[in-house]
């Protein structure tokens, strides 16, 4: 590729959402509005926010890291610095409940913030790359460096997922109950439960009892401490592990074809719907090997319809034919016949709340933090494949083109000094 073509690349992508020209003002070179102006306005706003029922062109004036105003017309003059969104669609940034996001340490983690043009995703839950051994390190030099907003599940191992790809949970002595109780108690901000593998690779003969201890572990942190349990070839019989599933925790994968999954012969297994009945999420966890059209389609048709969207993106899965970034993966499902407002609730307000640690997370409410999401609708064929290769066809997808978390765009226009909340 030739330099030139290089740089007519990169200044199409740092143009596909115009700043101001010219920076009118040192202050406003800071994004500082100052008491009569937002410190940022992005406006041609194509909005959807399923929080409140709203879709349409809007304008959004942001100060102090919130959503300050939306209106039908914010004037340019009204901004400190100023995006065009240029009538793409705009949404509450996206939250992945199911990520791995811990680089250098979990084996199969990988940077937040540099997944986010490829994501669009402001807020990343690390689904148990840590454990209790190695999470002070998860917590200071991951979540306190990274931009991006990062919650947790502490895995139930120890170790985490350092030992990937042995399966961490074939020694059952990792699993320690009292320390993973106290890491979810000790880091109330950031953690939001525990994190158990429930496949046949990654227990051994241990069964289920590693979900047993991580439901023990989450009752003994004496917190509200869910459990996000992963199931790809279950162990036994999936009635007893979907029966252990409290309500408000988490099934995720839950659209695996790795093997004994929550569909038989075509009939969506009864303990499966009853669970759900009873309030255990339903997390669709896509990755590189879990997430079977096989499976979602006869489930979602007899009821098991998801809650939440997650990628289960990581070192493997991200460089594999399901390309199972949050915006892709969104996209499936609404090729599968969810409308644009449920595939994108599903992917901030809903899994917003299962977090539960910041006011108005997944809303782009006055007062909610000033993470957006600006995405093109993409319309023409389009084809996906499924983690074991079933090919489906569709007519639209979401392309990433623009983040925006705590009022600061990721690129463009930058601030001086550079920083962010």
């Amino acid at each position: 590729m030739s330099s030139s073509s290089t740089r007519r690349d990169f200044l199409k992508r740092t143009s596909a959402i115009g700043a101001l020209a010219a920076v009118p003002s040192a202050y406003a070179q800071l994004g500082v509005g100052g008491p009569d102006k937002f410190d940022l306005v992005i406006r041609n706003c194509d909005l959807i926010d399923p929080s409140q029922n709203l879709r349409g062109k809007r304008d959004i004036g942001i100060k102090n890291a919130r959503i300050a105003l939306i209106a039908g017309e914010i004037a340019a003059e009204r901004g400190a610095q100023v995006l065009d969104a240029g009538g793409k669609l705009v949404m509450p940034g996206l939250v992945d409940l199911h990520a791995h996001v811990y680089p250098q340490a979990s084996a199969i983690g990988l940077p937040a913030d540099e997944l986010v043009p490829f994501t669009a995703t402001t807020t990343y839950v690390s689904a148990g790359d840590a454990g209790g051994n190695n999470f002070s390190a998860f917590k200071h030099y991951i979540v306190g460096q990274a931009r991006s907003r990062i919650y947790a599940f502490v895995h139930i191992s120890s170790i985490g997922l350092a030992g990937f790809p042995v399966g961490e949970l074939k020694n059952i002595e990792y699993a320690n109950v009292d320390l993973a109780a106290k890491t979810v108690a000790e880091n109330p901000e950031i953690v939001l439960g525990v994190k158990v593998r429930e496949s046949l690779d990654v227990v051994g003969p241990n069964g289920i009892e590693p979900l047993r201890m991580a439901r023990l572990a989450a009752e003994r942190s004496g917190t509200k401490a869910r459990v996000m349990c992963h199931i790809g070839n279950a162990p036994g019989d999936l009635r007893d592990l979907l029966n252990l599933l409290r309500p408000g925790d988490i099934l995720t994968h839950a659209y695996s074809g790795a093997g004994n999954n929550v569909v038989a012969e075509g009939r969506l297994v009864a303990a499966a719907l009853e669970a759900k009945k009873r309030g255990v999420i339903i997390d669709v966890g896509h990755g590189g090997g879990s997430f079977s059209y096989a499976v979602a389609e006869p489930a979602i048709a007899q009821g098991l319809v998801p809650d939440t969207i997650s990628s289960d993106l990581h070192a493997y899965s991200g460089n594999s034919p399901g390309m199972p970034f949050l915006p892709w993966v969104m996209s499936k499902f609404l090729n599968m016949g969810f409308s644009l407002n449920d595939v994108v609730s599903m992917a901030t307000e809903k899994p917003a709340r299962v977090i539960d640690r910041e006011d108005k997370l997944g809303t782009l409410k006055v007062g909610a933090p000033a993470d957006l999401s600006i995405m093109e609708l993409v319309e023409g064929p389009v084809e996906f494949v499924d983690t074991v290769k079933n090919l489906r066809r569709g007519d639209k997808y979401l392309k990433p083109v623009q983040t925006v978390k705590a009022g600061r765009p990721y690129g463009r226009p930058f601030p001086a000094p550079f920083g962010y909340p």
